[in-house]
């Protein structure tokens, strides 16, 4: 493989990795626009038919739309494995969702442990969602202290993290699409 090529396969991967890390903070922030980023505009995902089964953007509202239900949520993402094959990629990463929820005067934690298997495309320059499908490996709902309140953190654009960002993602695009 070539300089030219191998530089071109680690902006692609870093690409398919930042649109999945965006995802996670989509959805923490409630960042509709941000969520709706990663599709393209024929995406689809398959949360399962118990969740949702649908066009790619649509599962975004839903999930910001639970969310704003719930007390607190976080999502992080791992062992990220991606395969390329042109303006192709396939993608498995391991998900950890944790939600805080109050009901009837009792809080508690739910984690989901799931695995987005994604299918992406490159078109005119910019690597998008084509289909995602989920599988939830487990899952569980326990009862929960909470040792302090955070003040800090915002479900939204209030966030102190969107002051330190506030080129982002405009500036990693630039950066990436000056790569090709």
């Amino acid at each position: 493989m070539s300089t030219a090529a191998a530089l071109l396969a680690l902006a692609d991967r870093t690409a398919i990795t930042d649109l999945i890390y965006r995802y996670c903070r989509s959805v923490d922030r409630l960042d509709v626009p941000l969520g709706h980023s990663i599709w393209h505009e024929d995406g689809w995902a398959d949360y399962g038919a118990d969740v949702y089964q649908g066009p790619g953007k649509g599962v975004i509202d839903l999930i910001c739309t639970q969310h704003r239900h719930t007390l607190h949520h976080s999502h992080q993402v791992s062992n990220i494995v991606l395969e390329l094959d042109g303006d192709r990629a396939g993608s498995e990463a391991y998900c950890t969702a944790s939600l805080r929820i109050e009901r009837d005067g009792v809080l508690r934690q739910m984690t989901i442990w799931n695995r987005y298997i994604d299918q992406w495309e490159k078109r005119a320059g910019r690597w998008g969602l084509v289909k995602r499908l989920t599988i939830r490996d487990f899952d569980e709902v326990r009862e929960v202290s909470e040792m302090q309140r955070h003040e800090r953190a915002r479900r939204d654009r209030t966030d102190p993290s969107y002051d330190v960002l506030r080129r982002y993602p405009e500036a990693a695009d630039r950066l990436l699409s000056g790569m090709e």
